[in-house]
């Protein structure tokens, strides 16, 4: 029913997920910290760059991505000469991009949880003698297990669905830089709906498991604090 080329995409569109996720993660632990616990101007302008892949088009982002890893500018120059990094429609541009893009997704849940801790969780263990760094992940991330849980889905589920940024600086390379998002683009473009439909059927069950797992997970854990 499928060949080689669409479990290809499929697998490549999964690889770049999880590779985004997990990049982000103690990205996010740490970020998100910082901006549950800190004040002051450069908190907003962190909090600021944070939030503006949310707000710009995804095609604005990719294109100055576009540029900058481009070898006929400085960074991209720099980049392949140097050390023969070739981030232009390469599969390590697509993780630069969408760790980029995917970021707001990790540091935000992350953020809202730790600030809504009660502040005498952090007090206690400093009175106790633990420092910044065990205070962290020994008495407050296991009290935002599940915002984390949800952190790395919504990331996972939002990268695996990425269009612009992707195919602003991959493009459509088979088995390269073709992930779902660009594959549904091409076959519609195409005409062949039959395949992009089975990409997009395929897109839509895999996000709709992972958000399931989760909810029903969370379900679970707030039922038995109740009982």
């Amino acid at each position: 029913m499928f060949d080689i080329e669409f479990w290809q995409t499929i697998y490549l569109s999964l690889v770049l997920a999880f590779c985004t996720t997990f990049i982000l993660l103690p990205v996010g632990v740490f970020i998100g910290y910082y901006l549950a616990f800190n004040k002051g101007v450069f908190k907003v302008v962190l909090e600021t760059l944070t939030w503006m892949p949310l707000i710009l088009p995804p095609t604005v982002l990719g294109f100055y991505l576009l540029i900058a890893f481009s070898p006929n500018y400085f960074l991209g120059a720099f980049l392949q000469d140097k050390f023969g990094i070739k981030l232009v429609f390469s599969f390590s541009g697509l993780i630069i991009g969408s760790v980029i893009f995917s970021l707001p997704f990790m540091i935000n849940p992350i953020k809202n949880a730790l600030s809504s801790l009660p502040i005498s969780l952090k007090e206690a263990s400093y009175t106790l003698g633990k420092g910044k760094l065990y205070t962290l992940f020994f008495v407050l991330l296991p009290n935002v297990k599940s915002s984390i849980l949800m952190a790395m889905v919504t990331t996972f589920a939002h990268t695996v669905g990425e269009f612009g940024v992707v195919m602003m600086i991959g493009g459509d390379i088979p088995n390269v830089t073709r992930v779902v998002s660009i594959a549904i683009y091409t076959q519609s473009e195409a005409t062949n709906y039959a395949l992009a439909n089975q990409y997009a059927l395929c897109l839509c069950v895999i996000s709709f498991g992972l958000l399931f797992l989760v909810l029903f997970t969370n379900s679970r854990e707030k039922n038995k604090g109740i009982i």
